[in-house]
């Protein structure tokens, strides 16, 4: 062990510092033939990629360094997908406050949206946006925002295209978050040009509200993700559209894909992080989507906070259309 200086032992982060000069090995095996833990916790793992910051090579280095303790080798997944999952009540706020800013945005873009506007003009304006407010894109700044434009585009995490146009009689669809004082938002919003929606895109965007809003209604504490997922899953079936290809929620925080529990069915792709129970302080995103006929795709996308009752959203969910006319 070696002491701690003053300004180290003020930040109150570790109790002790190991020092070594030729390598880790006896330093390792020393403390943990003192401690003699029954479990050791390794940040693997094998569904949760937040969870799996520990290398391939390093994972092979420790495992020969501690190859008599190797049995004791556990996922310290659990552990962190708590840690990660409940939010401070400051970590809530500076969350809210991204969203926040993230619908102003939204607002002031709304009012600059005209007919025959680039995807890529539209994405310009946002980063100016962003820009002027000094947050940054909570993921890769090529496709954030997503902006897609009429029935043709197909929507996800992809960047915009400078030829697909925004046109009266057609709807356009944004995934937009922000990442402001280290915090980030994942928000959809659903436009229209033009004062008469056509009554498909209409059911659409009800079907889509809808089952928000019953998901939000089922989840609290205690319920598993796989569960709130099936609440939505089933309502859109039972609309006439096929199911989404995607999980419902995921959890946001320091990044846009936070980790952790995930409110999504039990798929192979998921593994078992569908299978976590839903806890206070979880931030989580609402989200899907269906695809008409001859409109194109309807996605909608909010924020909520789980408490001990249920949740709340963390700004008023998108209840109809935003008109450009």
């Amino acid at each position: 062990m070696i002491k701690m200086s003053s300004s180290e032992k003020k930040k109150e982060i570790w109790d002790d510092v190991i020092a070594y000069k030729e390598g880790i090995a006896e330093s390792l095996r020393n403390y943990l033939n003192n401690i003699n833990p029954q479990k050791i916790a390794l940040n693997y793992s094998e569904d949760d990629v937040v969870s799996d910051g520990l290398s391939h090579g390093m994972f092979l280095k420790v495992s020969s360094i501690l190859k008599d303790k190797k049995e004791r080798f556990i996922s310290a997944a659990p552990i962190i997908q708590v840690v990660r999952g409940k939010k401070t009540k400051t970590e809530i706020k500076l969350i809210t406050k991204a969203c926040r800013l993230t619908e102003e945005i939204n607002h002031t873009i709304t009012s600059l949206l005209k007919p025959g506007m680039s995807e890529t003009e539209i994405q310009k304006l946002y980063h100016q946006e962003m820009d002027h407010f000094g947050a940054v894109e909570a993921w890769q700044r090529v496709s954030c925002p997503a902006i897609d434009a009429g029935p043709d585009k197909e929507i996800g995490h992809v960047g915009p295209s400078p030829k697909h146009f925004t046109k009266r009689g057609h709807s356009l669809h944004n995934d937009f978050g922000i990442k402001l004082q280290g915090y980030c938002s994942d928000l959809q919003r659903m436009w229209f040009f033009g004062t008469e929606i056509p009554a498909e895109l209409e059911h659409a965007f009800e079907t889509v509200r809808e089952a928000i809003i019953k998901a939000a209604d089922f989840i609290k504490p205690g319920v598993t993700g796989f569960s709130v997922d099936k609440i939505a899953r089933e309502f859109v079936k039972s609309r006439g559209y096929k199911e989404f290809a995607h999980a419902l929620g995921h959890q946001v925080g320091t990044k846009a894909h936070d980790g952790g529990i995930l409110l999504g069915p039990l798929w192979e792709r998921y593994g078992d992080t569908p299978k976590g129970q839903v806890e206070e302080g979880n931030v989580f995103t609402l989200e899907l989507h269906v695809t008409t006929k001859n409109y194109g795709t309807v996605s909608l996308e909010e924020n909520i906070v789980i408490t001990k009752a249920g949740c709340q959203f963390l700004v008023p969910p998108q209840e109809k259309f935003i008109l450009i006319e």
